[in-house]
């Protein structure tokens, strides 16, 4: 009876050993449950979308320079005409890009017909010195006899009176002569200067007026820039000052700021600024009249905040930079640029110099991405990818 008893004991303490077991096993199996439950309801933390370089507004010196616009234009023009009249033009010696000197032969004229009135002019000089000769002799004789009493004195006045109307119909005919000489140089078209031929309307035949223009000519060369700067700016610019002129197309000329304009258009509120380029520019073709042309004139310097261009985006007319913040995210910031030195911008409002940006690379990135930064040297955004 006893060792019944002892067994049904011993059956009964296993049965509640299972019994609690498989209690413990359910109550770890919820809490396991519970955990993964719990686990999934966590956001997950983001994930580094590119690695970065990151740069900061660094303060540098900096050229304070207005930009102007304008043409480039010639120095001075002059304009080479006939002064002979209804003359035909029998050659042409020069053609427009000619390099001229003052006094060479541009042109000539047929000179028949004035050759023929200088002759004619020289044979009436010398009948006018015969007359002029027999009046001389006659009032000498008459200024002989005028103590005689041998010839009245209306007579010895005749005489006289001849002498000097012949000495002035010589002086008519000498003074004529002068005039058919002149106008038979005036055949010869010649250069008032020296310069460069950039027209020419002469027609070989053609039958002239006075005063028709044959040539039009640049006056030794010499090319100006004609800049319109606000008014504002002005005061800034002074003769002497170095300006820096890019004609469309072309590469940088630099040219010596001559005059300001005294006056100002009332309607654009823009001055004229006249700047001398250099004649080696003009003779090689860099620079020519009627160009288009930007410029930059130099007045002094200034500091200021600069990045890298290749930190700054350009994108509907405006410039942005990514900013990044203590969290590593970007923040996509509108600044505005200035001056421009080498491969650097200024950056004149939109950030300050403890801001750090994304120094390369923004145009993989977007606003509200998150990033890896790793020191300075690094290739830069978009080119390694976050693990």
């Amino acid at each position: 009876m006893n060792t019944n008893t002892s067994r049904l004991v011993a059956l009964r303490g296993a049965a509640l050993s299972v019994a609690a077991l498989s209690v413990a096993a359910l109550a770890f199996t919820g809490l396991a449950s519970t955990a993964q439950a719990a686990d999934a309801a966590k956001p997950a933390a983001p994930k580094a979308a590119l690695t970065v370089t990151v740069t900061q507004p660094q303060a540098m010196s900096l050229l304070v320079r207005i930009s102007a616009n304008g043409n480039i234009a010639a120095w001075q023009e002059a304009s080479v005409g006939t002064e002979a009249n209804g003359l035909r033009l029998a050659e042409v010696r020069v053609n427009v890009g000619d390099v001229v000197q003052r006094g060479q032969v541009l042109a000539t004229f047929a000179p028949d017909t004035l050759q023929a009135d200088a002759a004619q002019s020289r044979a009436t000089v010398a009948e006018a010195e015969a007359t002029l000769a027999e009046a001389a002799a006659n009032a000498q004789r008459a200024r002989g006899l005028q103590a005689t009493g041998a010839l009245s004195d209306a007579a010895i006045n005749q005489y006289l009176t001849a002498e000097r109307t012949a000495q002035a119909r010589l002086e008519a005919q000498r003074a004529m002569a002068r005039m058919q000489q002149l106008r038979l140089k005036q055949t010869q078209v010649l250069a008032p200067d020296a310069g460069v031929i950039s027209a020419r309307s002469a027609t070989v035949g053609a039958v002239l007026p006075t005063g028709q223009e044959l040539f039009r000519m640049i006056r030794q060369g010499r090319l100006e820039w004609r800049a319109e700067v606000a008014a504002s700016d002005l005061a800034a610019l002074k003769p002497g000052m170095v300006a820096l002129v890019t004609p469309a197309g072309g590469a940088p000329i630099k040219g010596s700021l001559r005059i300001v304009a005294p006056t100002v258009d009332a309607q654009t509120r823009n001055g004229l600024v006249y700047v001398d380029l250099p004649s080696a520019a003009a003779q090689a073709g860099a620079a020519r009249a009627g160009m288009f042309a930007r410029g930059e004139f130099e007045v002094g310097s200034g500091s200021g905040l600069t990045l890298p261009q290749s930190a700054v985006q350009l994108r509907d007319g405006f410039s942005y930079v990514l900013r990044v913040g203590a969290d590593a995210k970007l923040t996509e910031v509108k600044v505005k640029v200035g001056r421009r030195v080498g491969g650097r911008v200024e950056v004149t409002s939109g950030v300050d110099a403890s801001t750090r940006v994304v120094a390369s690379g923004g145009g993989f990135l977007a606003d509200g991405d998150t990033v890896r930064v790793v020191p300075g040297g690094g290739t830069g955004a978009g080119t390694e990818a976050a693990k």
